[in-house]
Formats: C-alpha cells, structure tokens, sequence
C-alpha cells in the first residue's frame, strides 16, 4: 500500500462517505462528478482497497472503507474546526491578548482603552500582567506577553520597539504638617533632611529618581520604602513625610490642597510612558487591533 500524499483524495472521500453519494459530494465541492469517481478511484488505488460499493442511491461504504471513515472523519472535522476557530479569530469572535503593565500605566494610561476594545470585542480574552517596568520588558523579550506599556527610562539594549505614548512628571509631595516649605524655592540638597517615602527599588520610577538625585550630589534615604504610588500619597496625607510620586497619584489632593508640591531650583527631568513590541515575535490580529486602540 502507499502512502497517500494528496489531502484532496481524502477530503472528496470524506464527502463522498459522508453523504453516500458521489453527485452530493460533487455538489458540496463545487466539483464535477466525474472528478469526484476520480479521485476516488485514485485513493483506491493507492490504498490497493475498495473504498465504496454502489447502492440502491448512491454508494455505500465497504468494511475497509468504513475503518478508513472513522479516522478521516475525525481528522477532516478538526480541521474544519480548526479554520472555524481561526475565523473566529480573525473577525475578533475569538482569541486572547497578554499586555504587561505596571500599576502607574494601567491606572493613568492603559484602562480606558481596555474598557472601549472589550465593548467592541467582548468574546477576545485580555489577560494583564501586573508588574514593574524590568519585569514587563523581560515578559516581553520571553514571549509571554504580547506588548507591554512601561515608564521610561528602561534598558532597551534587547532591540525592542518602543513608541512615546504620553508624558509624565514626578514630584515631592507633603501635607499641612510640612508648610514651612511650601512656596519656597529649595535645593536639591534640602531632601536628605526631610523623612522622604519612596517606592521600593525595583522599579523605573525609583531608579530614575536616585540617578538624578545622585547626579545632583543627593543621596535619597527614605524613611519609608513603599510598594504602591497610591500607598505613598496616603502616608503623605498623614503627614508621616514628603512623598515622591508621578503627579497623577496626587493630583487630586494637590486640586484639593489637601497635599502640596514642593519646587526646587533644579528641574526633575520629565519622563514618558511608552508601548513596547518585540519587532522579532509576530502580533496576533486581537493584538494588533487592540495596539491601532491606543494613540500615540
């Protein structure tokens, strides 16, 4: 018996065994009858086995071909499955997106596009990855996440594509229990006296303040290390010490003058948030559709 390398004499005999019928089969192909009887003949052959037996209508099929059936079937109608599912995907009926995102981006960046995608395709599955900007970008380099949005500065010596999506600022925030430097213009230096409270270390944020600072001959000893910006503004608001966060953590209370800025006579270098991408690893088309969402 040989080896059978042409997938069209399986699926004319599917049709065919399906429908006991080669004029049906013929109709459901969009082929000629005759080249149905062809190409079943052809299988025959190559199999060295009757496949089909004429029948009062149509044909009939014979043990072996009853055997073959049962296994074609069942491969025949996953595939067709198999291209069901990938349409479904294809028209966003279906599939799946991985973003990576820290607390900062999804909260003043990422959240109002993943409400408007999910009303438009609420069948495609978005699944976040909640994590600092380092771990983000290594998901991203080890394919487990389809694009990440992070704040910069970051190392891209990975060759990851990187797009500026909006601008941010950080800032040294206090309450009532610190007014004596409120409206004053202070030094850089001035901090290393102040109970400051931070985020832990490894995030973008940190590492991008202690670089400025120490470049400005400042070293930042905080009096509390924190693992939320949100947490930092409520420890601010208890006056427990000058807090260091991206405005948009404060600025409600800053609106509100619950908490005020302090100003400094250096300016604190403003930052960005960016959409990364591994130009290496191919976007699915929820993904895709989903990055067009955001602008930038």
């Amino acid at each position: 018996m040989e080896a059978v390398n042409n997938l069209e004499y399986y699926k004319v005999f599917y049709h065919a065994a399906r429908a006991g019928s080669l004029t049906v089969a013929a109709g459901e192909l969009h082929i000629t009858q005759p080249a149905v009887s062809q190409s079943v003949k052809q299988l025959e052959t190559a199999l060295g086995v009757k496949l089909f037996a004429r029948a009062t209508r149509g044909v009939r099929l014979t043990t072996e071909g009853e055997r073959l059936y049962g296994y074609v079937a069942k491969g025949y109608e996953q595939i067709a499955l198999g291209e069901q599912k990938l349409r479904q995907m294809l028209n966003l009926e279906l599939g799946e997106i991985h973003i990576g995102a820290s607390d900062m981006t999804l909260q003043f960046y990422l959240l109002p596009y993943l409400e408007q995608f999910h009303e438009q395709y609420p069948e495609v599955r978005v699944v976040v990855s909640n994590a600092p900007t380092p771990e983000t970008l290594l998901n991203l380099q080890e394919n487990k996440i389809d694009f990440g949005v992070v704040s910069t500065p970051f190392d891209n010596r990975s060759g990851l594509q990187a797009n500026i999506v909006r601008e941010i600022e950080d800032v040294f925030v206090a309450g009532r229990k610190f007014m004596q430097y409120k409206n004053r213009m202070l030094d850089l230096q001035e901090l290393e006296r102040m109970p400051l409270i931070c985020l832990e270390g490894a995030t973008s944020t940190r590492s991008c303040m202690d670089a400025f600072l120490r470049k400005n001959g400042v070293l930042m000893r905080p009096e509390f290390e924190l693992a939320t910006s949100d947490m930092i503004v409520q420890f601010a608001l208890r006056n427990l010490g000058v807090g260091c966060v991206v405005r948009d953590f404060a600025q409600e209370y800053l609106e509100d003058g619950r908490l005020f800025e302090l100003r400094f006579n250096k300016i604190i270098p403003k930052r960005h948030f960016c959409v990364v991408t591994d130009p290496k690893s191919p976007l699915s088309v929820a993904a895709e559709h989903m990055l067009r969402l955001l602008p930038g």
